[in-house]
């Protein structure tokens, strides 16, 4: 089982995880007005989402990136807030009362401690919330967070390709059979994606703006101070360059 290391509030580190600038976000937008409304389906109001997709850089969902295909933004527009909505009920940070979204004690003392509250949000979101939830057709990746998280140490020390990454774990294909490309974006989704909003692997510019697999990925400094991994010893004797 991997366990994060605890990180000190005032660790410049913590800057890389998106998963925590939305917690931030949101309890920033709470202290300012008292809650979060709610619509009668129970989602964010317009007002909050339109207000966080400009606070809170999110990788592939900026502001700029969610209005080139959407006049206005709900909740389910924007599938990071919809993850942290989720996050902060299931970890009873906050909860629905009245038809708005309200901080409970644990969220208000846990908003005092940046450390903390990536310490609570990232294992939890990392391998306890079922990741297939945006996938379409629901796969799951197959393999471990164990393995995927002690290949990727020693893979990502460089900045490689989500589809490198891939290959690593499950060979080469043509791209051509349905049932690859199916496994692709499961681990996208299950595993690439995850570990970059939680602020651990970082994209990286390429040029190119095609599928995940050719996006590019590294390591971030978070990744060296949350995790300890029987890799690392083999991370440490690779040659710098």
């Amino acid at each position: 089982m991997i366990i994060l290391n605890t990180i000190p509030d005032d660790s410049p580190v913590l800057i890389h995880s998106p998963l925590l600038r939305g917690a931030e976000a949101v309890f920033e937008y709470v202290e300012g007005n008292g809650s979060i409304g709610l619509t009668k389906s129970k989602a964010f109001k317009r007002d909050f989402v339109a207000w966080a997709v400009k606070r809170i850089d999110w990788p592939r969902y900026t502001e700029a990136d969610l209005y080139a295909v959407n006049k206005v933004l709900n909740e389910f527009d924007v599938p990071p807030l919809e993850l942290l909505h989720f996050l902060f009920l299931e970890l009873r940070l906050a909860r629905h009362f009245k038809g708005e979204f309200r901080l409970t004690k644990a969220g208000r003392n846990l908003s005092c401690s940046r450390g903390k509250l990536f310490g609570v949000l990232t294992p939890f979101f990392l391998f306890h919330v079922d990741h297939s939830w945006t996938d379409r057709f629901g796969d799951r990746p197959f393999g471990t967070w164990e393995i995927w998280m002690n290949v990727i140490n020693v893979e990502a020390t460089r900045v490689v390709s989500g589809r490198e990454l891939f290959e690593v774990f499950y060979g080469e294909h043509t791209g051509k059979d349905i049932d690859a490309v199916r496994a692709e974006g499961a681990f996208f989704t299950g595993v690439l994606r995850p570990l970059n909003w939680s602020g651990l692997l970082a994209q990286v510019e390429s040029g190119s703006a095609g599928r995940w697999r050719d996006v590019h990925f590294v390591k971030t400094p978070l990744w060296h101070s949350a995790l300890a991994l029987d890799t690392d010893p083999e991370v440490a004797s690779q040659p710098h360059h």
